[in-house]
């Protein structure tokens, strides 16, 4: 069946809000600054190509884009033929980055899905060891949020775990007319580059992940409170530190809490071993 592409409209099921200003786009893809450390970019949710057309022409770089909506995949096979054999048609979150990139380098880039943007900066965080170098459109409290730092009332969960990682930088707002349709928020590109010591945070990865996002589980209680179930009470009730709460501490803070716990726990481990014997 013929499909029109003049009638293609935005589609709440995949979040789809149009970027309609050539200046914004262009803008975000010259946010890209790392460019000499990879050779791959990866867009996610290109929808007609308004980020796409300018990322192509970014010289000595594979623009790779994934895109969930059919119709929208259908229409960049017409319009961009450069990226015949470049389309992965697949919701971003269900890709296993790995089988396209293995060891190689890559930058994501996208005006990203609102619904899923703090999924996909999760899946950039799993991926790190590939991704140097993330930039993306969201929701401006989403990317408020991601790059707020201690204090602040939107710092979070996904902003220490982005920022143990990342140097995170707000770029700028963009207004909800620049988009077709215009959604109801205002919206902000922030740009994330890898830390050099990115692969030595300091502390058990696994358990820092656990840790952060047990003390924000109850972020208006002291850490004395979200903490019970993993340190001494005698420990805990007698140091001021667990009378912080979580939006106060920075990310050495939680790394510092991490081998805490981690001390703690093998400890106990060695006492339990000691039983046994």
């Amino acid at each position: 069946m013929f499909l029109n592409y003049l009638e293609l409209k935005a589609k709440k099921s995949f979040g789809q809000h149009f970027l309609k200003e050539e200046s914004i786009s262009q803008r975000i893809a010259n946010s890209l600054l790392h460019l000499d450390q990879y050779t791959h970019i990866l867009e996610v949710g290109p929808g007609m190509g308004m980020l796409t057309k300018y990322l192509l022409q970014i010289p000595n770089h594979q623009l790779t884009v994934v895109e969930a909506d059919i119709d929208m995949v259908d229409y960049l096979k017409i319009h961009y033929s450069q990226l015949l054999g470049h389309i992965i048609s697949d919701d971003f979150l269900k890709v296993n980055l790995q089988e396209y990139y293995k060891d190689e380098q890559f930058a994501i880039i996208g005006n990203f899905p609102y619904n899923i943007s703090s999924q996909i900066m999760i899946k950039a965080l799993d991926n790190r060891d590939n991704v140097p170098e993330v930039v993306g459109m969201f929701q401006r409290e989403v990317g408020e949020r991601i790059a707020a730092g201690p204090g602040n009332k939107e710092y979070g969960v996904l902003s220490v775990l982005m920022q143990a990682y990342y140097d995170i930088k707000y770029l700028f707002t963009v207004k909800p007319g620049s988009f077709n349709p215009p959604p109801k928020v205002m919206s902000g590109v922030i740009a994330l580059t890898r830390k050099a010591n990115y692969r030595d945070l300091g502390c058990n990865d696994h358990l820092f992940r656990i840790i952060v996002k047990a003390a924000f589980n109850q972020r208006r209680k002291m850490l004395r409170n979200s903490l019970k179930p993993f340190l001494p009470k005698d420990i805990i009730e007698s140091d001021t530190f667990y009378e912080f709460r979580p939006e106060q501490l920075s990310v050495q803070q939680f790394v510092f809490l991490t081998n805490q716990v981690e001390k703690f726990r093998e400890k106990d481990s060695a006492l339990d071993s000691s039983d046994k014997k």
